[in-house]
């Protein structure tokens, strides 16, 4: 499947946001993000189910898609589900049919995307977002993994050039979640990403 244009992907840390996750969306989408995905991967199933439930009517309403992180039940409800490092994308596939949205989580671009629609490489900077995942890999490290979102530490000021290293787009969590304006931080976001 085609990534969302624009190929910005904001991943949600209710635990982050400055504003409860419906509100904070709907910011986003309505600033021109068309692609969102639910992380909360500290919620029971019932819980992340609730809030996917919550999360889609705003999504539809701006024609953005809405992907979960790792929970197959509730991608039943989105577009499309983002695997962690060693998810089976083709049990994903099987489960979700061939129009669902399948992402991976890579932190080294040797890994590939392993049969994924795109890959999260991560961190590409410094980021308090991920820790634990080793030093920042860099911008390079994008040429070598095409098809890759860059994620850790991306912001406005760095996203022109992580698009010129390669970047199929961006994803980001804390920069967005973060912010008191996420709609502002968005278009600027997408500003710097260029078209």
């Amino acid at each position: 499947m085609a990534l969302p244009y624009p190929a910005l992907l904001v991943i949600t840390d209710r635990r982050q946001a400055s504003m409860p996750l419906p509100r904070l969306l709907d910011r986003v989408f309505a600033a021109g993000c068309r692609w969102a995905s639910v992380r909360e991967k500290d919620l029971a199933p019932c819980e992340r189910l609730d809030l996917v439930r919550q999360l889609r009517p705003i999504a539809r309403h701006h024609g953005a898609l809405l992907t979960v992180h790792g929970d197959l039940t509730a991608a039943v409800l989105c577009d499309g589900v983002h695997l962690g490092a060693g998810g089976d994308v083709a049990a994903a596939r099987a489960r979700l049919g061939p129009r669902a949205l399948v992402g991976i989580s890579r932190h080294h671009p040797e890994e590939g995307l392993g049969g994924a629609d795109y890959a999260t490489l991560s961190p590409i900077f410094e980021t308090a977002s991920k820790p634990g995942y080793g030093p920042a890999l860099g911008p390079q490290a994008l040429s070598r993994l095409p098809g890759a979102l860059a994620l850790g530490g991306i912001t406005p000021a760095n996203a022109a050039q992580v698009r010129a290293a390669g970047a199929a787009g961006l994803a980001v969590m804390g920069t967005v979640m973060r912010a008191s304006d996420p709609g502002a931080v968005v278009r600027q976001l997408l500003a710097a990403w260029g078209d």
